[in-house]
């Protein structure tokens, strides 16, 4: 008999994000798997460098950038690569071009792995055409979840979540059927100040925040890692691609990062899934599903002694994972203020222009400012996201002047 992976048919991959940790390592899965997969298209935001290589290697049909200059500064970095002109692919930017490439049809797949909502439109729009999408870009769930999940049901698209914990409820729910379970537990290494008194998240640096004890990835991700703000859009996303309330989504604290996800059904059975901390497994799942394929990642050990820790998380201490299940509780348009404000609040930490708590700070102020509303379409919800971007700068601003009034010397009584 033929080996799984041989009785695979060959799909045609339109990968979002292609210079990212994730875009990167799908195309190492492509890479190891000449026979299984093609790259029809490629799609980054300025990274002219990385997706040159990435055009030489793969030879795409299409590629897009996000602003006409970096695709010219593409088209002459191909001229001077050597890469025969025939061999080029198509060149395009911006969001129409987006859309183009998630929704061709010579696209039997889409990865959607763009950071942000700039990937929410072309994502909505594959889905809509009830493509089979790999999803790894949380702002497409926590922005506009109603919206997509609504198109999947219309059109019969496909969902399936490359992210690690997401990816690990997808395969521990195949063990049993929907209505006998009881819960969804999803793990968060708890990030490099789980142990931190709340006395001294004051004083951390970006650089303290950015130091991840498990995962590497980029900036964003990584202090919404430290804040738990990332475990709290899993919980919301969670709650969309499973059909769950917030009361039936819990998070632990596993430092480990070995256990991903864990399933409780109604008999009190609890499924775990379990792999090494590599991004490739759950991408490869996703590509394969609902067959397995030999994978390109070292497998655990069992011969080595090991331990496992759980905890649950510490609320007060991280107050935005609080805040991401009130707003899922809270339904409309709160969950897109929570990730436009979270952003604005990230990168103004990232610039020492407010504290670490601040964090939270500007993103509680924000909700507080926002009204929630039933967005109806895309442009809705970007307008919301806007919205509430200006909303959360203003606030920064705010912060940023009376911490330089405070710390002006008080002049001395003569």
């Amino acid at each position: 008999m033929a080996p799984a992976a041989q009785l695979l048919e060959m799909k045609s991959l339109t990968l979002l994000g292609s210079t990212g940790s994730i875009g990167v390592n799908t195309l190492d899965v492509v890479r190891r798997n000449p026979h299984l997969y093609r790259i029809h298209a490629l799609a980054a935001g300025r990274n002219v460098d990385a997706i040159l290589q990435q055009i030489i290697e793969f030879r795409p049909d299409f590629a897009v950038l996000s602003t006409s200059q970096a695709i010219d500064s593409l088209a002459a970095a191909l001229s001077d690569s050597g890469l025969p002109r025939p061999n080029w692919p198509e060149l395009a930017f911006g969001p129409a071009a987006l859309i183009r490439a998630a929704t061709s049809p010579v696209a039997d797949m889409v990865i959607s792995a763009i950071v942000g909502v700039a990937g929410l439109e072309a994502t909505y729009e594959a889905v809509r055409l009830g493509k089979r999408l790999g999803l790894a870009n949380k702002e497409v769930l926590v922005s506009g979840g109603r919206l997509v999940m609504d198109a999947v049901k219309e059109s019969g698209a496909e969902l399936l979540p490359i992210d690690s914990e997401h990816n690990g409820v997808h395969q521990c729910l195949r063990a049993g059927n929907r209505d006998q379970v009881s819960k969804l537990i999803l793990t968060a290494s708890g990030g490099p100040f789980r142990n931190t008194p709340r006395s001294a998240l004051e004083s951390v640096t970006p650089a303290q925040a950015l130091n991840h004890p498990t995962w590497r990835m980029g900036q964003r991700i990584t202090i919404d890692s430290a804040t738990l703000m990332n475990k709290g859009f899993e919980v919301i996303e969670a709650c969309w691609l499973f059909g769950f309330p917030p009361s039936q989504v819990d998070v632990v604290i596993h430092p480990q990062s070995t256990v991903h996800a864990m399933i409780e059904y109604s008999d009190g059975s609890v499924l775990a899934q379990i792999s090494a901390t590599d991004m490739r497994m759950p991408i490869q799942y996703a590509l394969t599903w609902p067959e397995r394929s030999q994978a390109p990642i070292p497998k655990i050990d069992w011969s080595e002694a090991r331990h496992w820790d759980f905890a649950p998380p510490d609320f007060d201490r991280f107050p935005l994972l609080k805040l991401a299940y009130q707003c899922q509780e809270a339904g409309g348009s709160a969950t897109c203020t929570l990730n436009a404000a979270d952003e604005i609040a990230v990168e103004s930490f990232l610039k020492g222009e407010i504290p670490f708590p601040g964090i939270a700070a500007v993103v509680a102020e924000t909700l507080s400012r926002t009204p929630n509303r039933q967005p109806r379409t895309v442009a809705g919800i970007l307008e919301i996201d806007k919205e509430s971007r200006s909303t959360a700068r203003n606030i920064v601003r705010g912060l940023t002047a009376r911490r330089a009034a405070a710390a002006q010397p008080v002049p001395a009584r003569v």
